[in-house]
């Protein structure tokens, strides 16, 4: 674990659900909740967030990644940026092109900076989505496909861009209720075949097009408020989970998911968990 990583790699991803060899985070260290985005940070403004313990989980949560044979790099936290814990949406990976996101949220801008300066530092190609507004949390990869929420945080012009930069791939637009913020919110894909989902935010029309694809695991009201569906796979049916979402666990443990569960209730106050804190940059698969 370190500003930078042990030995320079090349990004790499296809899935969210291959081995993680490589990925990015950042310590709560300025953590707090300025402007309400989501149901999760109205509920806690008043309450705020307790900075220590919320740094004791994040550094629980570093440890078991490092425990699993994970690179963790840690960005530099900055104090100007009360939700760089969130790592996930300044960008995502597909194939071997780290794409840095352009941030919607004012409160945010210019996280992408700091991400910048380390793809530079690590010499990694990588593609700048200037003048789009998306976000890494509304980007869910799958092989040939990409989902990508159409959110108050990423809109069409995005997703067309994407698709005429990826012309040989399918890029599939999901609306979503917007009050979820990203589509990793309520939508999460586990393995080739299976994805948690909250039905709730889609439509009919979005929940078939869904179920035509993947054999999709339902996730409670009371669970999507402590984000069931944001969790992350380390490859080999082994995913991060919230101890608090039984559901999910259990119906993840019932299909031979190995979950590993680390307490980082503190961090979701602030309306982000597993995936939204970790930007994968390398996981093994094909094409690697």
């Amino acid at each position: 674990m370190s500003i930078f990583s042990k030995q320079q790699r090349k990004p790499f991803a296809r899935s969210e659900y291959d081995v993680l060899k490589q990925v990015i985070l950042c310590k709560p260290e300025y953590m707090t909740i300025r402007d309400v985005i989501n149901e999760t940070q109205k509920k806690f403004k008043d309450e705020g967030i307790h900075i220590e313990l919320a740094m004791a989980q994040h550094k629980k949560f570093v440890k078991t990644l490092e425990d699993h044979g994970v690179d963790v790099v840690l960005l530099p936290a900055l104090k100007m940026f009360p939700e760089q814990v969130f790592t996930r949406d300044i960008g995502f990976t597909f194939g071997h092109i780290l794409f840095v996101a352009e941030m919607a949220h004012k409160i945010r801008q210019g996280e992408e900076e700091v991400l910048r300066g380390w793809i530079k530092q690590e010499r990694m190609s990588y593609f700048n989505l200037i003048g789009d507004m998306i976000e890494g949390g509304d980007v869910i990869v799958d092989g040939e496909s990409i989902y990508v929420g159409l959110s108050n945080r990423t809109n069409q012009n995005a997703i067309d861009h994407l698709q005429s930069i990826l012309p040989h791939y399918e890029v599939v637009p999901v609306p979503f209720t917007e009050k979820y913020l990203h589509l990793d919110c309520v939508f999460n894909i586990v393995s080739p075949k299976e994805a948690l989902i909250y039905p709730d935010a889609l439509t009919p029309k979005e929940i078939d097009f869904l179920a035509s694809r993947f054999d999709l695991i339902e996730v409670t009201e009371e669970e999507q408020f402590t984000l069931g569906t944001n969790v992350l796979s380390i490859g080999n049916k082994k995913i991060f989970s919230l101890p608090v979402n039984t559901k999910v666990n259990e119906q993840l443990r019932a299909r031979g998911f190995e979950v590993i569960e680390v307490d980082i209730t503190e961090i979701i106050k602030s309306g982000g968990s597993f995936r939204c804190c970790t930007l994968p940059v390398l996981r093994e698969g094909d094409n690697h």
